[in-house]
């Protein structure tokens, strides 16, 4: 009996050599680390933009707060012992849909107040740049004598302790107080917006709306700052609602109260005519000043 055998079509496998395998991984590894920096450009872009859409709702708050009250929001407002203060931010609340926040808050009391107590720990994301990390809630402790503006006891104990005062829902947006530091003398009234005790109206700015910065942002690394309120007594306190221009925006080294922010090149700010525009880092350091000043020069 004669067997015949049949021959099937086969398909011969064949798998990576070692060698394509690593180039196959090596072409990988350039990709994603080509992609990479776009992914975060565009994530910080978006970043970025939200901010500014930050800034230009409060910039409508602040306009509407205007419209009503015939005059901005005070800078820092003073509780009848001069204890504690407001910042300009709370009082524009119910032209930020933040009725409900607002109606929270005990204006009559002290800003440490058991009554406040649920308010101090809200933090709107209005008030947040979300290129910045730093925590929702943060606390203001006393400052070291030393560090205090205020002649001070040579006989002060080295071994000072600061003590917590309040804690505090954080924010980036600080009111612009001028080109001198809101810290070094908060009595004496600062040639920007948002100062102490007083409001002024759009017609005090002689240089135009289009022209004076009212609103500018700082991050947690320099200094965390809030929307709500302060004690006086506390490291750095007004500084916590206001800040200054001075040497320039993301300047290194330069004093904890100024301006900065984690955006690539610039810091944002909102003008008084409502329109944000960003300030870049090379900016000339007399036209920066000249921005945050009511008057003509800083």
């Amino acid at each position: 009996m004669k067997v015949t055998s049949r021959h099937y079509g086969s398909r011969q496998l064949k798998g990576l050599t070692v060698l394509e395998l690593l180039v196959t991984i090596t072409i990988i590894g350039v990709l994603v680390a080509l992609m990479l920096p776009a992914i975060h450009s565009a994530r910080e872009s978006a970043r970025d933009m939200q901010c500014r859409n930050n800034l230009k709702q409060i910039g409508v708050a602040i306009h509407s707060y205007h419209e009503l009250h015939r005059g901005l929001p005070i800078g820092w407002r003073r509780d009848a012992n001069h204890r504690t203060a407001f910042g300009w931010a709370s009082q524009i609340l119910p032209f930020l849909e933040q009725s409900s926040l607002s109606s929270e808050i005990a204006f009559q009391d002290a800003a440490d107040a058991i009554t406040n107590a649920d308010a101090r720990n809200i933090a709107p994301t209005v008030f947040r740049c979300p290129s910045d990390y730093a925590t929702p809630i943060f606390t203001i402790f006393s400052e070291h004598p030393d560090e205090s503006h205020e002649d001070s006891d040579s006989s002060t104990p080295s071994n000072f302790v600061a003590r917590p005062l309040i804690e505090v829902p954080a924010a980036n947006y600080l009111g612009v107080y001028g080109t001198t530091d809101p810290d070094v003398s908060p009595d004496v009234l600062g040639n920007g917006v948002f100062v102490q005790d007083q409001s002024f109206r759009f017609a005090a700015l002689l240089r135009g709306q289009s022209n004076t910065v009212i609103i500018g942002e700082r991050t947690a690394r320099k200094l965390p700052a809030t929307w709500f309120g302060i004690v006086m007594t506390g490291e750095d306190a007004v500084a916590r609602v206001t800040g200054f221009s001075g040497e320039g925006p993301n300047v290194k080294g330069s004093d904890e109260c100024e301006f900065d922010s984690r955006h690539n090149g610039h810091v944002n700010f909102l003008y008084a005519d409502g329109h944000v525009s960003a300030v870049h880092d090379k900016i000339d350091s007399v036209v920066y000043r000249t921005l945050a000043t009511r008057n003509q020069h800083p």
